[in-house]
């Protein structure tokens, strides 16, 4: 891993293009520019092996024999050379609908991942002009797929109690441009959750004002009691799912979404996918789908044991402070305004001296990025261990010198 080397020395060898993607070696036109911010995935990637990786939500907690076996017997039968059935494995669809308690007049569309769905939803659904109510903090590449279809993302700042949109809210935020509402609940990065009081409430106001509801349910069943936007407004409400988080297999990458037929088909004509999602990416899903309730408490139970422990830790550090407590998902934001602490900064220092990967927030929020760092808990405790004997020594590494008294 001879290209880690600048990452050690503390080189600024490599600089970031305008785009923020590409690196040009030492010596280019752009080698006098600032240095780039530390490329962590790449740093992370590379240690992969090393590292407590608390940035990307991800399941550590899953059965991973499951997921082997169901893996490995795909594998045995040859099932993977051939293209799989186009629509998704029927036991899938059905598996899925069982979840969601849903029936098969429910449209059910398999994508490679949530996000797929999402991508194509927006650019189905949306038009140039259309306005869509969101906030910030966000999973902002939502609102990015929305700027792609030409509609436009109307961000309401919810970073202040109670860290989610609120009924009362959405409804003066409503244009004649209106189009669609955002729910995602609940919500990346803060963990905040959703009362069904609201949910309804909100559901309520998208069937009321002929609004489309995307409702973004990808951490829910690490929340008790979460409620479904559509058993208020079943004809608006498109909902996205997931076994990235929930089952673990977020490198398979598997999700999709369900909704009214009609709207599913509309949605469908945009899918790339025409031969077929990733077959041992199904079988993974099927496997641990029809096995969730045995294991899921379990992983839940883990994961707030685990947020309790560093929120202990984050109290025991002066100037740092958990907006959002308990989280209903598997992750929250660490708030460090306070003590004057770059996320970025301490993110580096967390991932390059301890091994401890958390993501800071200025890819969720336009606003308020430079507040918080994000630590995800569906993690082993021994990765748990691992942060709370690094986070606070880190906080003082970073920490931005107090000017005495005398100068």
């Amino acid at each position: 891993m001879e290209w880690l080397a600048p990452f050690r020395t503390g080189s600024n060898r490599f600089r970031r293009t305008t785009s923020g993607n590409a690196i040009h070696p030492e010596g280019s036109r752009r080698s006098m520019a600032a240095p780039i911010p530390f490329p962590a995935f790449q740093y992370a990637h590379a240690r992969r092996d090393k590292v407590a990786w608390m940035s990307q939500n991800t399941n550590h907690l899953a059965p991973s024999a499951t997921v082997r076996a169901a893996i490995d017997a795909a594998l045995a039968s040859g099932e993977y050379v051939g293209y799989p059935f186009a629509a998704g494995l029927p036991e899938l669809h059905e598996l899925v609908r069982q979840d969601f308690g849903v029936g098969p007049e429910t449209g059910c569309l398999v994508t490679a991942g949530g996000t797929e769905a999402l991508y194509m939803l927006t650019r189905a659904l949306l038009q140039p002009g259309d306005e869509v109510i969101a906030s910030d903090p966000s999973y902002l590449i939502i609102h990015r797929f929305i700027g792609l279809s030409g509609a436009r993302v109307t961000e309401l700042d919810i970073y202040h109690e109670p860290y989610r949109l609120t009924p009362e809210r959405i409804q003066a935020a409503i244009t004649p441009k209106t189009r669609m509402i955002l729910l995602i609940d609940p919500l990346n990065p803060l963990g905040s959750g959703y009362p069904a009081a609201d949910v309804r409430a909100i559901a309520e106001i998208a069937h009321d004002h002929h609004l489309l509801l995307l409702n973004d349910v990808t951490y829910r069943d690490f929340s008790e009691g979460h409620a479904l936007a559509r058993q208020w407004a079943p004809e608006e409400t498109i909902t996205v799912w997931s076994v990235s988080k929930n089952c673990g297999l977020a490198g398979l990458r598997l999700g999709g979404l369900l909704g009214p037929t009609d709207l599913v088909t509309k949605i469908g004509r945009y899918n790339t996918n025409d031969l077929g999602v990733n077959i041992l990416a199904q079988r993974a899903a099927v496997a641990l789908l029809r096995t969730k309730s045995e294991w899921f408490p379990g992983v839940r139970r883990q994961t707030r044991q685990n947020q309790d422990r560093i929120r202990e830790c984050v109290r025991s550090v002066p100037g740092l402070s958990l907006p959002v407590f308990p989280s209903t998902a598997n992750m929250f934001a660490i708030d460090t305004s306070a003590a004057g602490i770059s996320p970025e900064r301490l993110q580096e220092e967390l991932l390059r001296r301890h091994d401890v990967f958390l993501r800071a927030g200025n890819y969720l929020s336009p606003a308020h990025g430079g507040q918080f760092i994000r630590a995800s808990f569906s993690n082993l405790p021994s990765d748990i261990d691992r942060f709370v004997a690094a986070f606070p020594a880190a906080v003082e590494a970073v920490r931005p010198a107090t000017p005495s008294a005398t100068s």
